[in-house]
């Protein structure tokens, strides 16, 4: 797992987040998703670096693939 995510039982209901926040993968991938660019995330959470959020595409990425999908 990235140094950037962490998932605690105690933290967002034990879903994966930005380490130090409780932003959510999936709230930054549905911004994105929803066709805000990086910029526009960045903007909206000013704690989280560029590195945070491509750390987020990495993180769902490599979870995606060891589902076999």
């Amino acid at each position: 797992m990235s140094d950037r995510i962490s998932i605690k039982p105690d933290v967002c209901n034990g879903r994966p987040v930005v380490r130090g926040t409780r932003i959510t993968v999936q709230t930054v991938l549905e911004f994105l998703a929803a066709g805000d660019s990086v910029e526009d995330v960045l903007e909206e959470y000013p704690k989280l670096t560029r590195a945070d959020v491509q750390a987020c595409l990495n993180y769902t990425s490599v979870n995606h693939s060891k589902r076999g999908h």
